[in-house]
């Protein structure tokens, strides 16, 4: 079926789109708040646990990752998502569906993954809980980020019925300056 409102310049544009610049600096924000849940998650595993993460004695799925590199890993995966969902906002219908898929799918990669490593199973659960709890920040902020700096695209069209609408209001209430019509005949 032909949309024919494309054309009417008596249509208003009213289509979603995506602040850009609001959501890239969440992006920025979310990428800072995913490198600073690498540094609590691996604080937490290593010194209070006693548990590596990701680096069991020199070997793992990134050698010897040590703190900075894993944060960095973090801010990485958040601005790459900030970036998924940018592009899911300016060419899906349902853009927050398909980012929770993904997001979903990809973080329960990262907590299966070390859990098929032949490594100390507090290695193991360490390092799946601190890629479950980056991937659920990452996933949440970015979401809820986008939420808000989604927009509608408001066409500089003039919306003629609407304006004559208004302008007739305008002129009844004109007419009624000096007070209600006191009969029929008075309007």
């Amino acid at each position: 079926m032909t949309d024919y409102s494309r054309n009417d310049p008596y249509v208003r544009d009213d289509r979603p789109g995506i602040d850009a610049a609001r959501l890239w600096a969440g992006g920025v924000a979310t990428a800072v708040v995913a490198a600073l849940v690498a540094v609590v998650g691996l604080l937490v595993a290593r010194g209070i646990f006693g548990a590596e993460v990701l680096a069991p004695k020199g070997e793992g799925i990134w050698g010897n990752a040590n703190t900075t590199t894993y944060a960095l890993v973090a801010a990485a995966v958040a601005l790459a998502a900030t970036g998924l969902m940018h592009l899911l906002s300016v060419a899906t219908p349902a853009p927050g569906q398909f980012f929770g898929w993904i997001m979903v799918l990809a973080t329960l990669i990262a907590v299966v993954l070390p859990l098929t490593l032949s490594v100390k199973l507090e290695t193991k659960i360490a390092t799946a809980i601190t890629n479950l709890a980056i991937g659920m920040v990452i996933t949440l902020v970015v979401s809820s980020m986008a939420a808000s700096a989604r927009t509608l695209h408001r066409s500089k069209r003039r919306d003629s019925r609407r304006d004559s609408r208004r302008d007739a209001d305008q002129a009844a209430t004109r007419q009624w300056n000096n007070g209600p019509p006191t009969s029929y005949y008075d309007t």
